[in-house]
């Protein structure tokens, strides 16, 4: 069976994509990333793809007048690398809905929060100042709402008294990097059954 292409996206240092390669290297998703791309020009992302062989490209937002045009170079160069799958990875930039319509189904996102709870920015500080004792991350596949796509994988993760949204996040960010290289073999592995909001994992015989 050939390798699921990936293309991910990335805003900031990269972790998650580390963690990503990290899974790949060690055989646990049958995927090979085919191009990083970053909004920022300065993005380690973008230095940790190149340390790998992977094509790094910046496009950078402030180079377009319009977030669909900015959507349409993004589609430009992940059809250019013959991408399956777009993974979101600490990207801060919000998807053209053409863009999310052009790769509908085939665009996963992680969220530091179990949503639908505490959507969009600042999700920490948004669990702290809630009070919830359980906080967590979610991996979704994206639709053309701010972090409501249909849910694959989430894990909890306990708030505890003196946490900030620095130290929370930071927990999180520990499950982040193994949930989501679990959501991405699941997807590469065939695993994956959406049905409109449901998102059901198939057994390896189902498959």
């Amino acid at each position: 069976m050939a390798k699921t292409v990936l293309g991910v996206l990335a805003s900031g240092r990269g972790s998650n994509l580390q963690a990503i390669l990290d899974a790949i290297d060690a055989n646990q998703i049958r995927a090979e990333v085919g191009v990083v791309i970053s909004d920022k020009p300065t993005a380690a992302a973008l230095v940790r793809a190149k340390e790998h062989g992977i094509p790094a490209v910046c496009i950078d937002r402030k180079q377009f007048d319009s977030r669909a045009e900015f959507g349409k170079a993004l589609a430009e160069v992940i059809e250019k690398h013959q991408v399956d799958l777009v993974v979101l990875a600490g990207f801060m930039r919000i998807l053209d809905p053409d863009f999310i319509r052009l790769f509908s189904g085939r665009i996963m996102n992680i969220h530091p929060a179990l949503l639908p709870s505490f959507q969009g920015l600042n999700a920490q500080q948004q669990a702290i100042d809630y009070g919830v004792r359980l906080s967590g991350c979610t991996v979704h596949f994206v639709d053309e709402g701010t972090d409501t796509g249909p849910i694959i994988l989430q894990e909890a993760v306990p708030v505890m008294p003196d946490d900030t949204a620095d130290s929370l996040a930071e927990r999180i960010l520990v499950v982040e990097h193994r949930l989501y290289p679990q959501a991405i073999a699941l997807y590469c592995d065939g695993r994956l059954l959406s049905d409109g909001r449901k998102v059901t994992i198939l057994s390896k015989e189902e498959q």
